[in-house]
């Protein structure tokens, strides 16, 4: 029997969206959204992504309930769902260590929170350093419960051609920068740019940066003493991009390199697999999975620079870790792996509402 999913983003900015063939096609008309963080979890299944919750219950699906700085509501819709006898997993909406901080500042938020974990079918977790906090937060409320909550990642569609944005190796050129936040400190972005000033000096590789702060951002840049222009050290893509055009800017480079240290789901690296490229530092989800033996959660940037030189000037090197990266990605976050991983803990999930 088909596993068709939809995911509940109570109040969301984005419009509802339905992913009959998957993935679909990169760019194509009618879709607003791409099939990527939050969205792919409906995407994989064929599902449904949905802002108001009439709609969702409308599917008769089961759900995934985002939960935003509303905790009130998505406890109400919770039960509304509940008693509609739709089986329901909650999960972060923004689920980087620093960012669930930010949403639990007060003792009533971190109460109803409990609440919600108790009375939920299932805890999803779309990082594995979430799980154990969740379990926690519930256990305070139900320590009876005995399901935890379950690390599942975000799934990248790597296992569907269409979504293949390799470019050819000889055509490939420079250290794409994965971050572009100065205001955020968790992404370390300015740390990034210094460390791939380095990098630059030692294999004469162009450095790339998505600038999404206008003339402000531009002034941070020259701040640095880059030498800024199409053939200087430092290349500028004026920012932000549409989604596909995004990776083909990224596809065009030969690593993409960061020093996030957000703990988050991992678009970076996500991104980095649908180029077909490698991706140096980070802590995400993605990263530890996909680029374990070059993810940043366990490595000062220094050791992260000798990881980019390496694989820059070794070109076996960098082939094997092309090659690898993606066995790994089909394994464990492809469309098909993180789909079959879905109905599994929702079946397990039925199961236990009819005992």
């Amino acid at each position: 029997m088909a596993f068709n999913l939809a995911v509940l983003n109570l109040g969301g900015r984005d419009p509802e969206q339905h992913f009959p063939g998957g993935a679909g096609s990169p760019g194509a008309p009618g879709a607003p959204h791409p099939p990527v963080n939050y969205h792919a979890y409906a995407a994989c299944t064929d599902g449904s992504f949905h802002a108001r919750l009439d709609r969702t219950l409308a599917t008769g699906r089961p759900v995934l309930l985002l939960l935003r700085n509303d905790l009130q509501g998505s406890l109400s819709a919770l039960r509304r769902l509940r008693k509609a006898g739709r089986t329901t997993v909650v999960t972060f909406k923004e689920a980087g260590g620093s960012q669930v901080a930010a949403r639990l500042t007060h003792p009533t938020d971190l109460k109803r929170l409990g609440t919600i974990l108790a009375e939920a079918d299932g805890i999803l977790a779309p990082t594995s350093s979430l799980t154990d906090f969740l379990d926690h937060v519930r256990s305070a409320v139900d320590p009876r419960s005995p399901l935890p909550a379950v690390f599942i990642p975000t799934p990248y569609p790597v296992d569907d051609p269409r979504w293949d944005f390799a470019v050819q190796p000889e055509k490939r050129r420079g250290v794409f920068i994965g971050t572009r936040e100065f205001h955020t400190p968790s992404r370390q972005h300015l740390a990034a740019l210094y460390a791939a000033r380095r990098i630059h000096g030692l294999t004469g590789e162009p450095i790339t940066v998505l600038n999404t702060d206008g003339r402000r951002g531009m002034k941070n840049l020259a701040a640095l003493g880059f030498a800024v222009g199409p053939d200087a050290a430092l290349r500028v893509v004026p920012g932000p991009q549409p989604y596909t055009e995004y990776l083909r800017t990224m596809a065009r480079h030969r690593i993409v390199f960061q020093l996030d240290r957000s703990v988050v789901p991992g678009q970076v690296a996500g991104d980095a697999l649908l180029c077909r490229m490698p991706c140096v530092g980070g802590d995400g989800a993605i990263e530890r999975l996909a680029f374990p033996d070059f993810a940043g959660h366990d490595k000062e940037p220094a050791a992260l620079v000798d990881i980019a030189v390496s694989l820059l000037e070794n070109p076996s090197r960098y082939e094997r870790a092309c090659r690898d990266a993606q066995t790994r990605a089909k394994e464990a976050v492809s469309f098909r792996a993180v789909a079959g991983q879905l109905a599994e803990f929702y079946a397990m999930l039925d199961a236990k509402r009819r005992l």
